[in-house]
């Protein structure tokens, strides 16, 4: 599409210091934007992340981290023009975390590893208000979410003989609603029948479940192995997809009474062997992830300015399964992998697509990375990424028809049509600074282009009437990043 502007940038920062041979903290920052825009319409993203961690080491046996996180994610769109309908929308997941995580070495059969985490959730669903001088009517502001997220762990790698080795752990989540917050009741046709209102603290609603998890790991030959393992994670936020807008909206909501935990149990059996003295690396894996509890938007939901969300959402059941092939090399000057996924996802949800299966937007049958690494010399280095998979199931209109006057677009049924295929090249070339004794500063240029071949992959397909035929509609592709070139300058010292 002509007349679009998108622009983004990152900043990344890190600081180490060693207060000692036993204490070590570690301070890390993240900010970053990304920004489109048309003559119509504006949507942005943006990150913020802030991360320290302390290190200690109590013993040769036993050492720890303990980590505080905090996040802010935040998006938004709306109008650009000040006409009778313009508005904004915005919606942000703020997070605070505190983690610790033990490693104690009880003996050369015996690694475990344990710990826990506390995290706090707010989570701002949607703010829409309108903008210009016809402003909206009313303002709409869906009700912020509050919750706790709390789980403790324990897990041993355990060395049982010369062949056979075994990874099992058990983890307790443990999450809460609190307040200040509303909540509304629905009914069976999800027809809101009342609210209650909590104060700010106060517990409402609670979740919990143990996560079990074990891995195999079989040593046939020096060089071969087999791999089998089991997990059950449960996953209290969620990120509910509308993958029958014209835009790629996401809405983060977390588990409520009227939103139960998604609870997945995921199996995996894979083959490893390496050829020309491990300088070469292959392995199969093939998996099976059964899910329980998904979650996602009726047909034809109302997102942005509807502060009864839960309302639009339906529940049911889904699962996938493939196989990833990987081949990694370290030959001499070069190295790098090739990998390649088969992957089928599909969801059953009563109410949607005529309660029958459908594909997941998450569905990308062919998934390929080639990542390609050449050493030019002690000081110079060259690389090449290219991706490339299957475009994600979608919905698009298929026909139209007339009703009152009025022109209708006719959908396919869920999820049936498909993005066009996404790939892309990236090259980039680094620059080490010279390593001269006792000089503390050391610092890399990397030239790089990013999409270097111009591939124009789809990020939004709109319909729109066509301009000579006004009966007729025509599909208008949106597409980001044309060719980037970038230069930047990473240094530490």
């Amino acid at each position: 599409m002509k007349d679009t502007k998108i622009y983004f940038y990152d900043f990344n920062a890190k600081l180490n210091h060693t207060i000692n041979n036993n204490n070590h903290i570690y301070l890390s920052g993240y900010f970053g934007r990304d920004i489109f825009k048309n003559d119509f319409s504006e949507m942005s993203f943006g990150n913020k992340t802030f991360t320290t961690r302390w290190n200690h080491i109590y013993n040769p046996k036993l050492f720890s981290n303990i980590t505080f996180i905090n996040s802010n994610y935040d998006y938004g769109l709306g109008t650009v023009e000040s006409g009778a309908n313009s508005f904004e929308w915005k919606s942000n997941l703020k997070d605070w975390s505190l983690k610790s995580d033990f490693n104690y070495f009880a003996n050369t059969s015996n690694t475990i590893n344990f710990g826990g985490q506390t995290t706090y959730h707010r989570i701002m669903p949607g703010h829409a208000y309108g903008k210009g001088e016809n402003e909206m009517d009313n303002e709409i502001k869906i009700p912020e979410a509050n919750s706790l997220e709390h789980a403790i762990y324990i897990s041993n790698i355990q060395k049982i003989t010369s062949r056979l080795s075994v990874k099992y752990g058990l983890r307790y989540s443990l999450f809460q609603n609190i307040g200040e917050g509303i909540l509304y009741h629905y009914d069976d046709e999800n027809n809101v029948t009342g609210e209650e209102e909590y104060k700010r603290g106060e517990v409402y609603n609670t979740y919990h479940g143990l996560e079990p998890r074990i891995g195999i790991n079989y040593t046939l030959t020096a060089s071969t192995s087999v791999k089998a393992a089991y997990s059950r994670t449960r996953q209290y936020l969620h990120m509910a997809s509308n993958s029958t807008s014209s835009s790629p909206l996401d809405i983060w909501l977390p588990s409520s009474p009227n939103i139960k935990p998604q609870i997945s149990d995921q199996f995996s059996l894979g083959w490893f062997k390496n050829f020309a003295s491990n300088r070469i690396e292959t392995s199969i894996e093939a998996f099976y992830k059964k899910m329980k509890n998904t979650i996602d938007f009726k047909d034809h939901a109302e997102l942005l300015l509807n502060e009864h969300l839960e309302g639009e959402l339906r529940f049911g059941r889904s699962w996938s399964y493939g196989a990833e092939f990987l081949v990694k090399f370290n030959l001499d000057k070069w190295n790098g992998w090739v990998g390649y996924t088969w992957l089928k996802a599909e969801r059953e949800i009563i109410g949607i697509n005529g309660d029958k299966p459908y594909l997941s937007p998450y569905d990308h049958t062919n998934d390929i990375s080639i990542v390609i690494n050449r050493k030019i010399n002690e000081r110079s280095f060259f690389a090449a990424n290219w991706v490339f998979y299957t475009g994600s199931p979608v919905t698009f209109p298929v026909g139209r028809y007339e009703s009152g006057g009025v022109i209708v677009p006719l959908y396919s049924e869920r999820n049936t049509e498909r993005m066009p295929n996404y790939h892309r090249l990236d090259i980039s070339y680094t620059l080490k600074g010279r390593n001269k004794k006792k000089r503390r500063w050391q610092g890399e240029w990397v030239f790089s282009v990013y999409n270097a071949y111009y591939s124009k992959n789809a990020w939004v397909i709109n319909f729109v009437n066509d301009d000579d035929t006004p009966y007729e509609m025509h599909a208008e592709m949106i597409y980001l990043f044309s060719i980037i070139p970038a230069i930047t300058y990473n240094f530490k010292f």
